[in-house]
């Protein structure tokens, strides 16, 4: 979850590289996304879909048959043809929904990440070309891997990350943390008092200390923060995989800062797009998250007078791919190391307790998130702890905290300490510097020895194949 600065940091930022689009002409082979989980590029696998079927000589009737014509059947339209099971009584005879490919050849594939992500996507490829175009749509358009959308009717696709200042510089770190404290999904007191404290005394002297900060972790050669940087290319990648669809624009924005999130909205409806799936890169739930990024949304669309319809990216904190491209990830990068980790943490950000008290899923996803990584990395629950890092002021949050985890670790003699944040999509200052940086020296004072973050996925090809399957998931229906 990228959260702006907190105590230890409030802004939000990190990069990725994405599978390759699938071919588009029928019958011709067609190159799977690779996925490389790390180390040396290799050409990626083949295959070939075929997308009309052979049709056998029908048998002559016998002479006792009625041989009036039967009326031709009309092929079923996109719309006729029902993508999900139902419940209907006059639809029982439709097959049941087949499972989910990218997790059935997780678990069929061999030990090897890179196998595992490799096969995973090459399996989900052809079984989405195969499952989303009807036999009559694939023989009418043999040249195209998807019929053509209608210019008046594109669809967008819109990634939305937490944000980050313009510059690292106080007066732009005031602008952003201004905007982001003063949202009444991230701070629910709303009290004269807050507001006292908010304009007197945080945005008087956080913003010269974060942007030293912020200075740390920099983008000098382009300027920009490292979350700009990483979703910019998270979307640009994106865009390139989806290019077989035909007529899908996808754009990215920011929920505080820039791009603004409500800017980018309207562009996409500008640009002709009726539908839009909004991707909020958050893999656990949060309101100070997910729902303030939809709530913005719906905000633009209420000074609208024709709307598009819009759909929301649930939480995939528990999705197969999600978790194979996390272990695949950290097992490459733990391959590369000099040392044997005693100990991995996984550090999501933190949100007041009182939140979760008032039904905030977030802890529960944090925790599920950890356990099927444990699963999958055969690590008994000492060797994969998790914690809660950036909290915020003196109210109690999510406990145990990251940096008094640490401490702890260190005195109680572990030594070589490897940190994760499954809850980022993307590096930001609260992984390269609260963490990487800051967290890296806590441990060392206090004994630990040897400390490594882990990169986020970023827009690295696990990274990448993660959101592009989530946007294939829900785009159903619509592509």
């Amino acid at each position: 979850m990228n959260k702006p600065e907190s105590p230890t940091s409030f802004e939000g930022e990190r990069p990725i590289e994405s599978p390759s689009a699938a071919g588009a002409d029928a019958g011709k082979p067609v190159e799977a996304p690779r996925v490389d989980a790390g180390g040396p590029r290799r050409p990626a696998k083949v295959f070939t879909v075929q997308l009309s079927r052979a049709t056998a000589p029908s048998p002559s009737p016998p002479a006792n048959v009625d041989r009036t014509p039967a009326l031709p059947q009309q092929p079923q339209s996109r719309a006729e043809r029902p993508v999900l099971p139902t419940n209907d009584v006059h639809r029982q005879t439709e097959p049941p929904a087949a499972p989910n490919p990218i997790a059935e050849a997780m678990l069929r594939v061999g030990s090897q990440p890179e196998q595992r992500l490799q096969m995973a996507e090459t399996e989900a490829e052809q079984s989405t070309v195969a499952e989303a175009i009807p036999p009559a749509v694939a023989e009418a358009t043999p040249n195209a891997i998807t019929p053509k959308i209608d210019a008046a009717s594109r669809i967008g696709v819109l990634l939305v990350n937490l944000g980050t200042p313009d510059a690292p510089e106080p007066q732009a770190v005031r602008r952003y943390l201004k905007e982001f404290l003063t949202d009444r999904r991230v701070i629910e007191d709303d009290s004269v008092i807050w507001k006292l404290i908010l304009n007197n005394f945080i945005l008087r002297f956080r913003p010269r200390r974060s942007a030293r900060k912020y200075a740390k972790i920099w983008d000098r050669d382009r300027n920009e923060s490292p979350l700009t940087v990483y979703t910019r290319s998270q979307a640009e990648k994106l865009a390139k995989t989806l290019e077989p669809l035909q007529g899908v624009a996808v754009d990215w924005a920011m929920r505080y800062g820039n791009p603004p999130l409500a800017s980018r909205v309207e562009a996409l409806v500008e640009r002709g797009c009726e539908r839009i799936l909004v991707m909020p890169l958050y893999p656990q739930y949060a309101a100070a998250s997910t729902a303030t990024a939809a709530d913005e949304v719906f905000r633009t669309l209420m000074r609208m007078r024709k709307q598009p319809a819009i759909r929301i990216l649930p939480p995939d904190y528990d999705d197969a791919v999600y978790i194979e491209a996390l272990s695949s990830s950290l097992e490459t990068e733990l391959s590369r190391l000099d040392f044997k980790p005693d100990v991995i943490l996984a550090s999501y950000h933190g949100i007041p307790k009182s939140y979760a008290d008032a039904g905030d899923p977030y802890p529960r996803h944090c925790e599920r998130t950890t356990e099927l990584l444990r699963q999958r990395l055969n690590l008994a629950e000492d060797k994969l702890i998790m914690a809660y890092q950036s909290r915020f002021g003196r109210t109690e949050w999510l406990k145990p905290y990251t940096d008094q985890t640490l401490k702890m670790l260190a005195k109680n003699g572990v030594k070589n300490l490897v940190v994760i944040t499954p809850g980022f999509a993307a590096d930001c200052l609260e992984t390269l510097e609260e963490i990487a940086i800051e967290n890296g020296k806590l441990f060392r004072r206090h004994g630990g020895a040897n400390f490594v973050a882990i990169p986020c996925l970023n827009d690295s090809e696990p990274g990448m194949l993660v959101l592009w399957q989530l946007a294939l998931r829900e785009l159903k229906g619509w592509v």
